[in-house]
């Protein structure tokens, strides 16, 4: 008999796992200087995930491997540069779902040193996308 996932609201698993403030120069914009010389990029992935087996023995095949997504987030910020940050988080979400423990994912793109001719803290873009 297969075990079922405990939900939240929708088919959200019950468990999550973030990683926060991955920072990645990228050269993304639609403005030529900032594909020129590129800027800093901040990260927020939280993951929908069952730990549940990973729990129970203790052993990293049984869990998301966080160090190898992390990788994978930084190269899909650092390569390829995107007019928008739209487009950028959508790339993002891919990459994490492409693991099949992640059953959904929310992806927030920091982008703090936007040009807006103001002073400003942060401008950010969080997207939720899931498994179909």
């Amino acid at each position: 008999m297969t075990e079922q996932l405990p939900t939240l609201a929708g088919d959200r698993p019950g468990d999550s796992l973030a990683v926060r403030g991955i920072a990645v120069h990228g050269h993304h914009g639609v403005f030529d200087f900032e594909r020129r010389e590129g800027q800093e990029f901040v990260i927020d992935v939280v993951l929908g995930v069952d730990t549940r087996s990973a729990a129970r023995s203790d052993d990293l095949h049984d869990t998301l491997d966080y160090g190898t997504l992390v990788d994978q987030v930084r190269s899909a910020v650092a390569n390829d540069p995107v007019d928008l940050i739209e487009t950028l988080a959508q790339r993002i979400a891919d990459v994490c779902l492409r693991n099949d423990q992640v059953a959904n994912v929310e992806v927030t793109v920091h982008k703090p040193h936007a040009p807006i001719q103001a002073t400003f803290e942060d401008v950010a873009l969080t997207i939720n996308r899931s498994r179909l």
